[in-house]
């Protein structure tokens, strides 16, 4: 490709002039820095590499550690994390936790010895309450900043991000109460998760306010634990149809495309016999069949709050050493989801496979 054919590709991307495209290239002053920086990325969008003076310095590696990459929403928090540490001039480090492979301590280890600036846990070892978060205190004491993505824990002095897990839930609980479905199943995780434990408050509140539902009897009849996968979602929304439910909550989006399989299994459409609800809004989702109803989680406010939270400990390290170094701050960022109506739910059948629990028995 020629130069002057570069250049105007590269300014008809950017939206500048080829004067404007050059003046960037060649490093001259008098670019407005929105400019210069849509210059560059148009540079990457067209895949061109970028001149020797133009590469930033980085201001040091940041890891990531996320669980497995199969459920696409972690994929798209990633890419939203690292964008961000791009744009202040830091380099990502991905280190992604798979079944027979490195474990958080070790990928942790792993990132201490390389002298990252700084980890950022995703549904990590914080988020289970049978894990010791000992961890995290001497991760903390060897001065490595840190920041906590998706869980809590009162034991461990760092800052967390979380969605409005009860919050999520009762969005679903009452878009699916407005359609008129009194016998609603949430299928989950483990319990001893605490993402699920939200969950399951919120489940269980919203279904006890808006149908009168006794507590009891929705968390032993109308919940069900499985694995966060297809497989899990299709196995705990298989036993809750089994119980009469004309509508499934998912704890996530894998899971809510598990279910449409078993409600297809057991010859019964989606929504017109049973409505579905995801949870997470992954990339794509909103092109399945039929387009999944979803809580989207908040990824682009919450990747964006990760990052300038974990830039205030780096901060906050440099700023002293020892005891004289102000304690990282103790609280949790909750960011509340959107409901996303698609054609995964409607109006109860009109047959339910079992009464209204509201209503008692005829003689």
């Amino acid at each position: 490709m020629t130069a002057p054919a570069r250049l105007a590709d590269i300014a008809a991307q950017a939206g500048v002039s080829e004067a404007t495209v050059s003046r960037v290239l060649n490093g001259k002053p008098g670019v407005a820095a929105t400019t210069r920086q849509s210059v560059l990325a148009a540079l990457d969008v067209l895949g061109y590499e970028r001149p020797v003076r133009l590469r930033r310095r980085s201001a040091g590696l940041v890891g990531l550690i996320t669980p497995e990459l199969e459920n696409p929403i972690f994929p798209a928090l990633a890419q939203v994390i690292g964008q961000a540490l791009t744009r202040q001039g830091y380099t990502p480090v991905l280190a992604t936790q798979t079944p027979g492979g490195s474990t958080e301590d070790e990928l942790t280890e792993m990132l201490v010895e390389r002298g990252v600036s700084g980890i950022i846990f995703v549904s990590g070892l914080h988020a289970d309450t049978t894990a010791d978060t000992q961890r995290y205190e001497r991760l903390r004491a060897q001065g490595v900043p840190f920041v906590l993505v998706d869980g809590f824990s009162p034991h461990v002095r760092a800052p967390f991000i979380s969605p409005d897990d009860r919050g999520a839930m009762r969005l679903a609980v009452t878009h699916l109460v407005s359609l008129g479905h009194v016998r609603l199943g949430l299928a989950v995780g483990p319990r001893r998760f605490v993402p699920v434990q939200r969950k399951i408050e919120g489940f269980v509140q919203a279904v006890g306010d808006q149908l009168g539902c006794d507590p009891h009897t929705v968390e032993h009849e109308l919940i069900q634990h499985s694995l966060y996968t297809l497989e899990g979602g299709q196995a705990a929304a298989a036993a809750l149809m089994d119980r009469g439910c004309t509508a499934v909550v998912c704890a996530s989006d894998m899971m809510a495309l598990g279910a449409i399989r078993a409600a297809r299994q057991r010859g019964l459409e989606v929504p017109d016999d049973v409505s579905v609800v995801g949870f997470d809004d992954s990339p794509l989702i909103a092109f399945t069949d039929p387009p999944l109803t979803t809580v989207r989680k908040p990824v682009p406010a919450m990747g964006q709050a990760t990052v300038r939270a974990l830039l205030e400990e780096i901060g906050d390290a440099h700023s002293g050493e020892g005891a004289d170094r102000r304690a990282p701050v103790h609280g949790e960022f909750v960011f509340m989801p959107e409901l996303v109506v698609r054609g995964s739910t409607a109006s109860a059948p009109r047959q339910a496979t079992l009464p209204d629990p509201r209503v008692p028995p005829r003689p």
